[in-house]
């Protein structure tokens, strides 16, 4: 049966929504789980409704322009965050492990494939989530690497968990991009898949081994139930 993790992203203390990715445009998240857009409420609500864990986004953080980490270590005790700081190096991974329970290492705010390999070098794959960031159709990242060569450096690194995320699709419930799917199709036990996620496809999903999706829009409108 797939998990379904909810998604929480995070901008000056409350929980937002938007699609494709345009941060810009973000408005405080309307879901069934709140009468509000607090996410320490939200968490709560979560758990009670049958959540394991919770992917959190902190925009801020990835945009440069603050941070929410009072919040996330508060939610980190309701339930396990899954946290997208925007790390960049094992320096701030090493900053920002004591906030959740596992980080996400994004393909979009990493500055080096090198750093990713110091992380794993470092911590265990229990702790670290490797987050494949996919822009119409193109690796989202700092640094010059084909989403082949990424491939190739995942196979190698061999993460226990691998987000397969795309962007594009965030907020639109249009379905996940199957083609990329089958791109990773030998990573299949390891993916969490993220973007445009909806109910119609999740028996397709889970026919092609998926175990576990993050899902916000769908949830938060009571489209997708967690259990």
């Amino acid at each position: 049966m797939l998990e379904v993790i909810p998604v929480l992203d995070l901008m000056n203390s409350m929980a937002v929504s938007g699609k494709s990715g345009n941060r810009d445009t973000y408005t405080p998240l309307n879901s069934i789980f709140a009468s509000n857009s607090d996410p320490i409420s939200l968490a709560n609500n979560l758990k009670f409704n049958g959540a394991k864990q919770i992917y959190i986004a902190d925009l801020d953080l990835i945009e440069k322009r603050g941070h929410n980490l009072d919040k996330i270590k508060m939610i980190n005790t309701v339930l396990p965050v899954m946290l997208d700081s925007g790390i960049r190096n094992l320096e701030s991974f090493d900053f920002f492990l004591k906030f959740a329970n596992k980080l996400i290492v994004a393909s979009e705010t990493l500055e080096s494939i090198e750093e990713l390999y110091k992380i794993f070098d470092k911590y265990p794959k229990e702790r670290i989530i490797v987050s494949v960031d996919i822009k119409n159709g193109e690796l989202l990242s700092n640094f010059e690497v084909s989403l082949d060569d990424f491939k190739k450096d995942l196979i190698e690194i061999d993460p226990n968990e691998i987000i397969l995320l795309d962007i594009s699709n965030v907020g639109t419930k249009k379905g996940f991009n199957t083609e990329l799917l089958n791109e990773f199709s030998e990573f299949k036990d390891k993916l969490i898949l993220g973007g445009g996620i909806n109910k119609e496809e999740i028996p397709n999903i889970e026919k092609f081994g998926i175990n576990k999706a993050l899902v916000g829009s769908a949830l938060h409108n009571g489209e997708i139930r967690i259990i």
